[in-house]
């Protein structure tokens, strides 16, 4: 019964009550439901902004070492073209 008045209650809508109603309903689910959304949306942005953080301390450990690396692989070559340190050629 309540469906046949809410399908004789639509056919006689015009348009723009037709949308208006739409918009009344859509207003009342995000009153409903903007407490639970906000939480959702505030651990998305943490997610995120947490994978960020990472990702550049990441790469900024990942330069500073190759610069460690570079500056090891620098002390090595010297040693290698100044030979081994002995007590003859010290």
């Amino acid at each position: 019964m309540a469906e046949k008045a809410a399908k004789s209650l639509a056919e006689r809508m015009t348009a723009a009550e037709a949308q208006l109603l739409r918009r009344r309903q859509e207003l009342d689910y995000w009153k409903k439901n903007a407490a639970r959304i906000r939480s959702r949306n505030l651990v998305t942005g943490l997610c995120i902004g947490a994978f960020v953080v990472g990702m550049f301390s990441y790469t900024i450990l990942s330069v500073k070492q190759e610069r460690i690396l570079e500056e090891i692989d620098d002390e090595a070559r010297i040693h290698i073209i100044r030979g081994p340190r002995t007590g003859a050629n010290s």
